[in-house]
């Protein structure tokens, strides 16, 4: 990278991207220290290996920054089809790991293809959308992108993992920056409140409430034009998909799924089976007060209460060891480097440059979200990692891999080539 372009480079994103790492290792050598350490870099460890990922990852940022930026508008196509191939291979070629086949191992060293394929769809969507023959604002097009979407997803629900696959959804918020229909995220939210509402009261509860509401506001509405037949279109849209999400919950949702769903709700409390891991992290959390017990001196931590705490139950340690004081700082990094991802979006001066800047600020919006929410217990457990803190050398090369290029994209931004 030249000099010139150095001066480019947004260091705010690249110094909170270093703390949130180091501070993710802070808690992972608390949460997996063990009595019989050697060191701080004792590879035996979790931490340990961390550490050596965290090296390694200084290797990729080094080859992003000196990558000129159009090769990755260049090659998008093709890393997004190596992406889907690495997923298909886990059919034929993955090891299955508590219970999903999401890995690849190469001599006892774990390779998670999803984690690098969040970076790949945002690639070939900003490439797809960027193109000149593109109008992301007709239907048509708009299918195309969302297959683009859809492709790795279930890909990913086949291992399955549905935490994982959950992440696509982020990319809708950068499709409607770029022009698509608000009826998308009307839908979708609907989709959810109806979801939710069915499991709380009851299909046909739900839908003698939606009834009675429509009534209410067609008698109320003066302009009646056209006004009965998108009533009863929303009405039946309600009533499927609420009977719908009540046979699926029942029939097809294993157990522990709904077991999940109905603890988040209120509806089953099981502090000892299915609801254990929520219910001890929030202990941990609570335990924490304002400044925390201190570091490697959390008593929940130590005693091994929470399990895969140094993986998805990460946010706990910091609760208990660091506090409220500790909790909300770690939310201001994520929040900072979160807007700094939107602020670095809207001033590109190329439209594949924004969009993937875009689908960065989204993708680390609902890691956060729905992570610090399972650990608190207002999301049901879907085992999303927490990005730079959750233990896992893929995700920390993929959440690195998909910050630098941005920051790659942004600091070539005023190239007239690019």
């Amino acid at each position: 990278m030249s000099n010139s372009n150095l001066g480019n480079i947004d260091w705010v994103s690249i110094l909170v991207y270093f703390l949130l790492v180091i501070f993710g290792w802070v808690n992972i050598y608390s949460a997996s220290l063990s009595e019989d350490a050697t060191s701080y870099f004792d590879l035996n460890q979790p931490y340990g290996k961390q550490a050596l990922w965290i090296g390694l990852s200084i290797f990729f940022i080094i080859i992003i920054l000196a990558t000129e930026s159009k090769f990755f508008e260049r090659f998008s196509s093709i890393i997004y089809i190596v992406s889907l191939i690495s997923l298909l291979g886990l059919f034929v070629f993955g090891k299955t790991i508590s219970g999903a086949t999401s890995w690849y191992v190469f001599g006892g060293i774990s390779i998670q293809p999803s984690e690098f394929a969040k970076t790949a769809t945002a690639l070939a969507l900003a490439k797809y959308i960027s193109d000149l023959q593109t109008n992301i604002k007709r239907f048509n097009h708009q299918i195309k992108a969302f297959l683009i979407l859809i492709l790795p997803a279930l890909l990913i629900i086949g291992q399955p993992d549905a935490g994982s696959a959950l992440v696509y959804a982020a990319f809708v918020f950068t499709m409607y920056r770029e022009g698509i229909t608000g009826i998308y995220l009307f839908l979708g939210f609907l989709a959810v409140t109806v979801f939710v509402l069915t499991l709380l009261f009851g299909a046909t509860a739900l839908v003698l409430t939606s009834l009675f509401v429509g009534i209410l506001v067609y008698f109320f509405t003066k302009n009646k034009k056209n006004l009965v037949s998108k009533l009863l279109i929303y009405l039946a849209g309600i009533a499927l998909f609420s009977f719908s999400v009540n046979y699926v919950f029942n029939n097809v949702f294993k157990q522990h799924h709904r077991d999940r769903f109905n603890i988040v709700l209120g509806k089953k409390v099981d502090a000892k089976g299915i609801g254990y891991n929520t219910n001890q992290s929030e202990i941990a959390i609570g335990s924490g007060g304002w400044f925390g017990t201190g570091w490697t001196q959390g008593t929940q931590t130590k005693g091994g209460f929470v399990p895969e705490q140094h993986t998805d139950y990460i946010f706990s340690t910091v609760g208990e060891e660091w506090g409220f004081v500790g909790s909300v700082l770690v939310i201001l990094l994520f929040s900072i480097l979160i807007i700094r991802a939107l602020y670095i979006a809207e001033r590109q001066r190329s439209q594949f440059s924004r969009v993937y800047c875009y689908s960065v600020a989204s993708i680390l919006f609902i890691h956060f979200f729905v992570n610090v929410g399972m650990v608190i217990g207002v999301v049901p457990t879907v085992g999303i990692p927490l990005p730079f803190f959750s233990y896992g050398g893929s995700g920390l090369w993929g959440f690195t891999m998909l910050v630098f290029i941005m920051i790659k994209l942004d600091a070539d931004r005023m190239k007239k080539s690019f």
